[in-house]
């Protein structure tokens, strides 16, 4: 099977909230308000409660509590509700997946590590759209949730990954493709915005590869994730190519700064999406 065979099932079977598609209809609706949105939102209670604790949460440090959606609306902007709707739709679809041939728990670990990074560089470097690349970060290795469902033997090979062989080498070995690829055409399928489902696409590094600024910052977070959560394999930044980070004008320094603020935040936001915690909502 090719990835957009394996997209084609996943679809069939991870399906997200209504509400996915029904804020992206109004936010496409000139005559649709902030209100509309958030009578959305508020009709699915999981989805309401989440969205505030995420609001309300270490990714955005507000001095003041943010008690409804309709001022969540109004502080952290349309976009970036609809955004945090994906990532938590997402979560959500996923929790039931056999949990037999992955440890969802790291995955989400790693998954988030690499989502926070996105949005640290993104803030840095962008300047806006910092919950898209939060949620393309939170989505990098969607694919591999679709593998384990649908061919649970390739997925735990490709699970494999040790000191010689980094996971995109197992996966092109077993796969033919990348995680990356099936989980952009997922979310593709979805309908979800290409801001998002490009850099998930673009998250491993070519040399000479000629990319936009939020495609630099996926390959760095991809990688630095990758050595930060899986110590035991890749100590001291074993798979970070300079070139990721000096491209950007970035030092050894900054790397350290970034993964500081990150390591504060991460126990917190994981606590929002990893499996245990979207299951009881």
């Amino acid at each position: 099977m090719q990835a957009i065979d394996y997209a084609s099932d996943a679809r069939e079977i991870f399906v997200l909230p209504d509400a996915v598609t029904q804020i992206k209809r109004l936010i496409d609706d000139d005559a649709a308000t902030m209100q509309d949105i958030a009578d959305i939102i508020n009709y699915d209670p999981a989805l309401m409660v989440q969205i505030l604790k995420i609001a309300n949460s270490a990714l955005y440090k507000f001095p003041n509590k943010i008690d409804s959606i309709s001022k969540a609306i109004q502080v952290i902007g349309t976009n970036a509700v609809y955004d945090l709707v994906i990532a938590f739709g997402i979560c959500r679809a996923f929790e039931k997946l056999n949990t037999e041939v992955i440890d969802l728990e790291r995955f989400w670990e790693n998954s988030v590590f690499c989502a926070l990074l996105n949005k640290y560089f993104a803030e840095k470097f962008i300047k806006k759209d910092a919950e898209r690349m939060f949620v393309a970060g939170l989505l990098h290795n969607l694919g591999e949730l679709v593998m384990v469902q649908f061919n649970p033997d390739i997925a735990e090979k490709c699970s494999q990954f040790n000191e010689s062989e980094t996971p995109v080498v197992l996966q092109k070995k077993y796969f033919d493709s990348t995680y990356a690829e099936l989980g952009k055409t997922l979310i593709q399928m979805w309908g979800i915005p290409d801001e998002i489902s490009r850099p998930v696409s673009k998250q491993h590094f070519v040399e000479g590869e000629e990319i936009p600024i939020d495609e630099q910052i996926m390959q760095l977070s991809y990688v630095m994730a990758l050595d930060n959560c899986y110590p035991e394999y890749y100590a001291d930044n074993a798979n970070l190519d300079p070139v990721l980070f000096e491209r950007l004008s970035l030092e050894s320094a900054d790397l350290e700064a970034a993964v500081n603020t990150v390591g504060m935040q991460s126990l917190n936001v994981l606590a929002m999406f990893s499996p245990s915690s979207v299951a009881v909502m």
